[in-house]
């Protein structure tokens, strides 16, 4: 067996990657949009904030478990068929949930900008992604995974001044018709990824059933997406609160929607950094610092109110949390089968999405209850360390795994 195999990275392999960045950069600009109007929609729908945040999670919760049916769907028959649906459903969704009631909304996002809409993309996109690179693969997942974060950049200012120009139901309106004019083209350039390494050869990974870290491997699969799961948490609070936070504490809408962009640009930027560090330290590696750079954030978050000192936590907090993901689904390419990543891939990212959905949820329903978002910062920190003890538990064991193969 060759020890050194030809890669099977090129040209076509980054064209798929930025294809799928730049349908992920638009898709996820939905979810943003309650971010930003998330105050004018609970008073047109004379409701309290946690009707919104209850459609923000619904959307990542219905992305995670979408991402599980479409994944086995993407895996049998190709991503460009999901992605074309994929689109098509979000901009329906954009339709639905601009109708101008709670349950629109709700049912809007849920069903089809969730379950059909980023459920068709997010996956499958990430998963078809990682099967055209074997060796910068980390890179890959950090460009791909970015789309989340180049959407916060970008869409926030302008769903600001288009909700203060037209209102949120128009701005839903229009973008879902965006949403549908970029994301078909793109689907349909699509190509088929390459063949699945033989089993036995090194780029197939471990053999199917063998212990993964000296565990099970669905025990395994399972700790890991716990983590995802209390990690995505505090990840989704700021995320998705932060222009409100803003409003309460008396900074305008525009400034908080600048702040979430510069969360998120710097997200961006420092997610192709955990990129290249991911493919020299590991996946797994990377999780876990990347947690501890979170946690930071998000006593950063509770202990500052001033305008100036928020964007410079923002800014910190995107520069933190920002590799955590990708490197997650890279950590699952390395520890387990690669015939298996059509089905593992898509379940981690269920349980973390559904960890996004929660945070955006509790924070909402902290917040009515409360009167403030101090509680939900508090809650976010205390996951985000029960995250690190399981994921501190699995680095050591592959680090005495490590050793032991070494010795």
């Amino acid at each position: 067996m060759d020890p050194n195999p030809p890669s099977i990275e090129s040209r076509a392999s980054w064209a798929a990657a930025v294809a799928a960045t730049a349908i992920l950069s638009v898709s996820f600009g939905a979810p943003q949009l309650l971010v930003v109007a998330l105050v004018p929609i609970a008073a047109d729908l004379g409701s309290a904030r946690a009707v919104p945040s209850l459609a923000a999670s619904v959307a990542y919760f219905g992305a995670g478990a979408g991402g599980i049916l479409m994944g086995w769907i993407a895996g049998r028959t190709s991503a460009r068929l999901t992605a074309l649906l994929g689109g098509a459903m979000l901009a329906a969704g954009c339709a639905l949930a601009s109708g101008g009631t709670a349950w629109q909304l709700v049912l809007g996002y849920g069903l089809l900008i969730g379950l059909l809409g980023n459920g068709a993309l997010y996956a499958p996109l990430v998963t078809h992604v990682s099967h055209w690179f074997d060796r910068r693969r980390g890179t890959a997942l950090a460009l791909v995974s970015s789309g989340q974060y180049v959407a916060g950049a970008l869409w926030p200012p302008i769903f600001e001044r288009a909700v203060a120009a037209w209102g949120w139901q128009r701005t839903m309106l229009g973008f879902g018709v965006l949403a549908a004019a970029t994301i078909l083209p793109l689907a349909a350039l699509l190509r088929p990824a390459p063949a699945l390494p033989a089993p036995g050869s090194a780029a197939a990974g471990p053999a199917p059933g063998a212990p993964v870290l000296g565990l099970p491997p669905n025990l395994a699969l399972l700790l890991l997406a716990v983590a995802s799961f209390l990690c995505c948490i505090p990840m989704a609070m700021p995320a998705a609160h932060l222009v409100a936070f803003c409003g309460d504490l008396g900074i305008g809408a525009r400034t908080g929607a600048l702040m979430l962009s510069l969360l998120l640009a710097m997200a961006f930027v420092a997610r192709q950094a955990w990129g290249w560090v991911s493919d020299r330290i590991g996946g797994l590696n990377t999780v876990l610092a990347g947690n501890l750079f979170q946690a930071a954030g998000m006593a950063a978050f509770l202990a500052t109110q001033a305008e100036a000192g928020l964007f410079l936590v923002a800014a910190v907090f995107g520069l933190g949390f920002s590799g955590i993901i990708p490197a997650y689904v890279l950590a699952v390419r390395e520890l387990f089968p690669a015939r298996e990543a059509a089905w593992r891939v898509p379940c981690l990212l269920f349980l973390s999405l559904s960890g996004m959905a929660a945070g955006a949820w509790l924070a909402g329903w902290l917040y009515d209850g409360f009167g403030s978002y101090a509680v939900a910062w508090q809650l976010g920190i205390g996951v985000n360390l029960l995250a690190l003890v399981i994921l501190g538990g699995l680095a050591l064991r592959q680090g005495g795994r490590m050793r032991m193969a070494a010795a």
